[in-house]
């Protein structure tokens, strides 16, 4: 079921992303009197459709057809990606049978330098305003869940919080001397503010301030790497989620909902680590605490030869919270700030590739591992499943707007060069770099799928 799990989220998201980017060029298309000739969801082979004239149809429309100022609105084989033909186009399907007329006012190629750059920037253009929409819609329906503490509960070994220098019950006062006074700001400035560059962390440590230099570049690192920062606030607590009955767990009589204290007499603060000690305790006896209501029950639990006791965990915060609510304003607003800020984080990340600071291997994901992320953050909750979702969303939008051949920004590049020219570049040059930047595109996929794959073993 998590294969399945996987291909179903996975076509949601690109489904929602490529049908709201390919609108954009729609409905920008319609706006500047151009006609569009299919609107398609999916690649290759049409399935079914329905345009004006034919009404709804099975398979492929034939290869004369002319649906005039009629536009086929089709699911096509291939779920992954979609497209808009605009008439008069250069575009993803290589069609320039429209050279061999004469240019007709419903034509793109027709119109002038600003609509050209309209219809073709309006995909990203709608991509971005999803990921304001969705980040707007979560502020204002859900509010801003800040835990209100700044006292460290845990710092996991070999981490890069115990590289730093952090221990247990420090409390963080600021961060590049910027004070903070929630958990959700110690982590913000920890780790996206101001990429690859030194923190200096000022902390309170029995009664005495210390100040705390952390590497930017080694916080970059373990971000990219995809490790735990290995930090919690003070009131982090493992919940026991669900139970398998016939592993060690269950014959022990651990249950759903059953806080772990400690495991032989070591305080569990962690899932990360909960999972190592039993890790490391294979076929042997363990003294599990777990609190169930207002009793503390003593489980002697013996991990299997795996690691294993058949358990799920869930990690819940139980300290003081500060619940931040938004206006509707203010909440279009966040949207708009939160938005940026992920522009910056990308960015960002990518300048660090190019740099040499993080692995391209390590930073870059593919469709596999798209899937993977969209299952796990759908399990997790229908928010993250739309955080995962504004993010993929605005990445793609900066994706597309790149100047490269067979890209939005591709396209633009020709139609800005023309408009400063004033004529138009031949077909077949258009042509021809637009076969370069698919052939680009799709070794870029090939090495994205084969890095995902590497990575998932």
């Amino acid at each position: 079921m998590g294969f399945l799990n996987d291909i179903l989220y996975f076509l949601i998201v690109i489904g929602i992303l490529v049908v709201i980017h390919e609108f954009g060029h729609f409905i920008a298309a319609r706006l500047s009197g151009i006609r569009t000739e299919i609107f398609s969801f999916g690649m290759g082979y049409r399935l079914f459709g329905f345009n004006k004239i034919k009404g709804f149809t099975f398979g492929n429309l034939p290869k004369d057809w002319d649906g005039g100022p009629y536009c086929d609105y089709r699911v096509s084989l291939f779920p992954i990606g979609g497209y808009v033909k605009v008439s008069g186009m250069v575009d993803e399907s290589l069609d320039t049978d429209f050279e061999k007329t004469e240019p007709k006012p419903w034509e793109f190629r027709t119109k002038n330098t600003f609509q050209k750059i309209f219809v073709l920037s309006a995909g990203v253009l709608m991509n971005a305003l999803l990921t304001v929409a969705i980040f707007t819609t979560i502020i204002l329906v859900e509010g801003k869940s800040l835990i209100n503490t700044t006292v460290i509960g845990f710092v996991q070994k070999n981490s890069l919080a115990e590289s730093i220098g952090l221990k247990e019950n420090d409390k963080i006062i600021s961060i590049n001397n910027v004070a903070v006074k929630t958990w959700d700001e110690v982590f913000e400035l920890l780790t996206f503010d101001q990429m690859g560059k030194n923190r200096n962390i000022k902390i309170i440590r029995d009664a005495e301030t210390i100040v705390l230099t952390a590497d930017g570049k080694k916080i970059l690192k373990t971000l990219a790497d995809q490790k735990p920062v290995g930090l919690l606030p003070k009131g982090w607590m493992v919940y026991i989620n669900n139970v398998e009955s016939l592993k060690p767990a269950g014959k022990a009589g651990i249950l759903p909902g059953d806080t772990v204290i400690n495991v032989n007499g070591e305080s569990i603060k962690s899932s990360t680590q909960f999972v190592s000690i039993i890790k490391l305790n294979k076929s042997t006896p363990l003294l599990i605490d777990v609190k169930r209501g207002s009793e503390i029950h003593r489980k002697e639990v013996i991990p299997n030869q795996e690691g294993f006791i058949g358990v799920e965990l869930r990690e819940v915060f139980a300290g003081p919270k500060l619940i931040k609510n938004y206006s509707f304003i203010e909440a279009i607003s966040y949207g708009f700030s939160e938005t940026w800020r992920s522009i910056n984080l990308f960015l960002s990340t990518i300048g660090q590739i190019f740099s040499g600071t993080i692995s391209a291997k390590q930073s870059l994901g593919g469709p596999i591992m798209i899937a993977k992320m969209a299952s796990q953050q759908a399990e997790i909750g229908i928010i993250n499943f739309l955080h995962f979702m504004a993010l993929l969303s605005i990445t793609l939008a900066i994706i597309n707007i790149i100047p490269f051949p067979a890209l939005d920004g591709g396209h633009l590049v020709f139609i800005i060069i023309e408009g400063i020219i004033r004529r138009e570049i031949p077909v077949k040059v258009k042509v021809a770099f637009q076969n370069v930047g698919m052939i680009a595109l799709l070794a870029l996929m090939a090495f994205v799928i084969y890095n995902d794959i590497i990575r998932l073993n």
